[in-house]
Parts: structure tokens; C-alpha cells; sequence
């Protein structure tokens, strides 16, 4: 009885190391599709600034928005309005006065109590709730000009990104001189100039290039 017993309990021992295995290979199995899956995501940007000149003008918006290989939305991020100066934003260009004093970004500017600091550090908790350092690219329309922007305000945010960018401006002119008669039929943008609109936009335009353009597999 006491051999029958001793032999059991090896028995049970053997089943519980492979049980434990194929659960551990589970765990991994997923873990790596998870990461995969985390890799392919896309952090959009879209910033408001007072300018373009990187050199004297600042970021008064920023918008940030998740999304996966496909363009689904994983998670939409802060919409931060940054407050600047009166000289500063009395200095703006006459483009830059009228859409951001016609979409009301400038006097929300001058009621934000949101310093540039302030916006970085949230909109960067946000991005690592969903996204590996230095994996994940920046997304956006003629998102180079934010990246500039990015790498001088919100060095600390900038970092967090993989050093390639995916620019829908990029894939709209290649569709111009391509495919011209699907480019004329592409959405037409409402051009708010504020920046989680203009994400929205970014990714709607996205789509439809990549539902026309592109070959489906």
C-alpha cells in the first residue's frame, strides 16, 4: 500500500510539471502575441502651436490618441490646452491669429493654467500605459514639423517614441502622383486646426488609403 502510495505521488508529481509547463508556455505564448501585438501600435500626435519657427514659437495644444496595426482606436489620450504668454500669442502670424482665434484656441490658451511641463508628463503616462519605449512610431499628417516641436518642448515624451515617423502627408502625395483618381475621391478634411479633430481626420484619411490603395491580403 505504502509502494502503491509513493508511486502515485511521483505519478502526480510528473503531471503537475507538465501541467505547469504547458501553462508557463501558455503565459509566455501569449505574453509574446501581446508584445507583437504592442509593437505594431501607432501613437498619434497632433500639436497647435504659435508658429513654425521652432526657435521662438511654442506648443499652446496638444491631442494623443492609441491606435493598433490596423487603425483601431486602443485608447484616446489627453486633449491639453498649454498656457503661453500674451506677448507670445499677440506675436502670432495673421494665419495663425485668425484659425486659432476663430476656433477659440487662443482665448482657451489664455484661460489654461496647463504648463508645457505639465502636458508632457501626462500625455508620456499615457503612452506607457499602452506602448513600449522606443517601439512604437509617431503618426500623424506632416507629423515631422510636430516631431520638431516634440524634440525641443517634450524631450522627455520625444524619447519614448521609435525614431521612424508614419506621415499620412507622405502617403497622400505618392496617392497624387499615382493613383490620382482615387486620391480625388479621398474624405475631405474639415481643417478645424485643433488637435484631437485633427488626428481624427489624420486616421479617417489613413483608412481610406489603406482600404484603397494598398493591396488587401
Amino acid at each position: 500500500m505504502s509502494h502503491f502510495t509513493l508511486q502515485s505521488m511521483f505519478s502526480l508529481i510528473n503531471q503537475l510539471k507538465v501541467i505547469n509547463f504547458r501553462t508557463w508556455y501558455q503565459i509566455k505564448r501569449n505574453s509574446l502575441n501581446m508584445a507583437d501585438r504592442k509593437s505594431g501600435r501607432m501613437i498619434w500626435v497632433d500639436l497647435e502651436m504659435t508658429g513654425l519657427d521652432v526657435d521662438k514659437d511654442k506648443i499652446i495644444e496638444i491631442a494623443c490618441i492609441v491606435t493598433d496595426a490596423h487603425l483601431k482606436i486602443i485608447a484616446e489620450g489627453p486633449n491639453l490646452i498649454i498656457h503661453e504668454s500674451e506677448e507670445l500669442l499677440s506675436g502670432m502670424d495673421e494665419w495663425c491669429q485668425q484659425h486659432h482665434g476663430a476656433s477659440g484656441l487662443t482665448e482657451a490658451v489664455r484661460k489654461s493654467k496647463i504648463s508645457t511641463k505639465d502636458a508632457e508628463d501626462e500625455v508620456l503616462q499615457f503612452v506607457k500605459k499602452y506602448t513600449s519605449p522606443k517601439v512604437c512610431p509617431l503618426a500623424g499628417n506632416s507629423v515631422h514639423a510636430d516631431k520638431k516641436f516634440l524634440d525641443k518642448y517634450m524631450p522627455m515624451f520625444s524619447n519614448h517614441l521609435h525614431y521612424r515617423i508614419i506621415d499620412v502627408s507622405t502617403v497622400k502625395e505618392l496617392c497624387k502622383r499615382w493613383y490620382p483618381g482615387i486620391y480625388n475621391k479621398a474624405p475631405t478634411k474639415q481643417g478645424s486646426h485643433r488637435a484631437m479633430g485633427d488626428i481624427m481626420e489624420s486616421i479617417k484619411e489613413l483608412k481610406y488609403y489603406k482600404d484603397n490603395m494598398f493591396i488587401q491580403t
